[in-house]
Order: structure tokens, then C-alpha cells, then sequence
């Protein structure tokens, strides 16, 4: 591993659209390597459109970012869905440009019928209900993004100025765009690629302890053997604790040089 001339491209999720939450990372890699963290199309500070808001969009898109840009030899991070657009590249151009991939928090396929034997995003019926009822206008939006950061997304009582800034990031992704999104990651598999691309050891995971780290650990060690699986915190586990998740990845990074 080359100081500086090792990039980390940093992938977001969906519609948790945290440009500072990754502000520690850019901080402390950006020493070390060029660090590039990216809004997808309709995320965040990149253009809101009304067409190719899907994953298999989203892998040619960052395609076209890392050849602009002229990346080569990258570690690719994948934050929630942000893993899918990690996958989708793969599936479309393969690992020729890849040094290796974190993927944070993500399985590779949302939905399964085995829950008591999958890693999955959880039971379809209440991804159902989810997308029915909470992705149909702001306000639902809003109340769903807000659920989902005091339950999921951190493991200690957010202040009322931090949850306000995680919805507000997140709404920057229009709900009709959020739902989108939602309903093409919920319907993705990348398993395939997922087994892939951990054959030459490159594929490092977090996973929230609290909520389905069990599962995640079981599921992965089966599908990927060779990745190096973590548990650490919630799902924002690189913004609440970010020195022991800058330590997790500066050890993988160490280890893949």
C-alpha cells in the first residue's frame, strides 16, 4: 500500500444522506490516502433527477466518477445501500480497479423467505408496510427516517440538534426518489459478487452488535469464508464511534497493503 496514492471512495446509503458522518474518516485517512466520498445522483448536494435513481444506475455511475477522476487501485466503502452500488460495479465491471472492499452494514440480499437462516434487512412484511405507508409523501419520510435513527442507527439517545440533522440530511432525497431507491435495493441480489469478491481476502464488514450481528456473522462465514467479519455499535457506527471504527479499517487497510 502506496501513502496518498491508495484512494478510499466512500459510497452512502440511500436516503441517510449524512455528508458529515463520514467527516471523522475523511479526517483521518485523508493523511494517509486520497479519500473521495461521493453523493449519488439525487443524494445530498449531487443533482435531484427523475430517472435512473436504481443501483444498476448507480454502479455505471461510479464507474464514470472513478475514471474521471482517474482512480486506480482503490479500496471501494460501502455504507447501507450504498454496499448495493459497490456490488452493482462489481457485477458490471469487475474487480480489475478494486484493491479491496469495506461494506458496512448491508447484506447482500434484502429479502428471503429462510429468516431464521438469512442475513436479510428484515421480514418482507414490514419492508412492505414500511414503503406503503411511511415513502408516499415528506411527512411519512420524515417519520420513518426519524424511527429508524433512534432505533437503529446509533445505540445511546441522540440529542434533539443530531436527529434533526440526520432527518434533515436525509430529506435532501425526495420521498418519491426514497422510494425508489427503497423498493430497487429491497429487490437486488448480489450474492454472487459478495462471494466473489472475498476470494482474494477483500472484503472487511461491520455489523451492528445489538441488532443482527448473529445472524450477519453466521450468514457471512458461509457465503464469504474468507472476509473479515466486525461487530461494532449500530448503524452509524463509523459517525458514533468513529476512533474504534477508523482503528478496524486503518488494521484492514494495514493488512491488505
Amino acid at each position: 500500500m502506496l501513502p496518498r496514492k491508495h484512494p478510499l471512495k466512500c459510497q452512502k446509503r440511500k436516503q441517510e444522506n449524512c455528508p458529515l458522518a463520514s467527516s471523522e474518516q475523511v479526517k483521518h485517512f485523508s493523511i494517509t490516502h486520497r479519500t473521495i466520498v461521493i453523493d449519488p445522483r439525487s443524494h445530498g448536494r449531487s443533482t435531484t433527477i427523475v430517472h435512473g435513481n436504481d443501483y444498476i444506475t448507480h454502479g455505471t455511475d461510479l464507474d464514470k466518477v472513478l475514471k474521471q477522476l482517474k482512480v486506480e487501485n482503490a479500496t471501494l466503502v460501502g455504507w447501507s445501500f450504498g454496499c448495493l452500488t459497490v456490488w452493482e460495479y462489481i457485477r458490471q465491471f469487475g474487480m480489475g480497479g478494486i484493491k479491496s472492499l469495506v461494506l458496512i452494514d448491508m447484506p447482500p440480499k434484502s429479502l428471503s423467505v429462510q429468516l431464521d437462516e438469512d442475513w436479510v434487512e428484515g421480514p418482507l412484511d414490514d419492508m412492505a408496510a414500511a414503503y406503503t405507508n411511511y415513502l408516499r409523501n415528506p411527512k411519512g419520510q420524515r417519520d420513518f427516517i426519524s424511527a429508524y435513527a433512534t432505533g437503529i442507527m446509533v445505540q445511546r439517545e441522540l440529542k434533539e440538534e443530531e436527529l434533526n440533522w440526520i432527518v434533515e440530511q436525509s430529506l435532501k432525497t425526495p420521498y418519491y426518489i426514497a422510494a425508489n431507491l427503497f423498493s430497487s435495493g429491497l429487490f437486488s441480489d448480489y450474492r454472487v459478487e459478495a462471494a466473489e469478491s472475498s476470494e482474494s481476502d477483500s472484503l472487511c464488514c461491520c455489523r451492528a452488535a445489538e441488532h443482527w450481528a448473529e445472524a450477519a456473522t453466521s450468514y457471512l462465514n458461509k457465503l464469504a469464508p474468507k472476509a473479515s467479519v466486525e461487530v461494532l455499535g449500530g448503524h452509524l457506527m463509523f459517525w458514533e464511534y468513529s476512533e474504534k471504527f477508523n482503528e478496524v479499517v486503518k488494521g484492514f487497510l494495514g493488512g491488505n497493503g
